[in-house]
């Protein structure tokens, strides 16, 4: 009786086979940097080795980089399987300047990457109410939950590649927020095209 390969089984075979993961470890022993290689694609996640500069903004004068509710400063993580990738970076900031202060600086900073657009959760606050490149604020909360206190938020870019400032609640007499750049896959424009219609 001839036996036959699972596809399942099959598949879970050739991914393993090839499969590479490290781990890297922090001074006090938690995972700092996780790399998992396959041939179909990767899992590559950084933690606290970012600053400003790597979400491609400027540091707001005088800002410190602080821990968030999970104890990491900053974080790169990047998924892709072949022409499929997606990448979130994060640093999380905190200055004694007020909220406004540091909105305004940042409205001016991401101006850069297009229109800005303030967003307080999903509603726009004053106009533009969307970017020429189709960002509105809604797309964000929809395609990638990102962790932004209590989502006021600057927004500028389109669908695909995004750069935000979101403010934090609870900072203690201090401004917290965290700068982030977001690159969704081309797939995310096109079944948000095909939800609307």
């Amino acid at each position: 009786m001839k036996r036959c390969v699972s596809p399942f089984l099959a598949l879970a075979l050739l991914i393993t086979s090839g499969c590479r993961i490290q781990v890297d470890k922090s001074k006090d022993g938690e995972d700092k940097n996780v790399k998992i290689d396959t041939p179909m694609g990767g899992l590559h996640v950084k933690t606290n080795d970012m600053t400003a500069a790597d979400v491609g903004l400027p540091v707001y004068p005088g800002a410190k980089i602080v821990p968030d509710h999970d104890n990491d400063k900053a974080a790169d993580v990047h998924l892709g399987f072949g022409k499929w990738q997606l990448r979130v970076k994060v640093v999380n900031y905190q200055t004694p300047d007020s909220q406004d202060q540091v909105l305004t600086f940042y409205r001016k900073s991401l101006g850069r990457y297009g229109d800005v657009i303030e967003c307080d959760h999903n509603t726009p606050v004053g106009t533009p109410t969307s970017t020429r490149e189709g960002l509105t604020c809604g797309d964000t909360n929809k395609n990638v939950h990102v962790d932004e206190g209590d989502d006021l938020s600057l927004r500028a870019g389109s669908k695909h590649h995004q750069h935000l400032v979101g403010f934090k609640k609870g900072g203690g007499g201090n401004t917290k927020f965290a700068l982030v750049e977001l690159q969704l896959p081309d797939a995310v424009e096109e079944n948000d095209s095909a939800d609307s219609q």
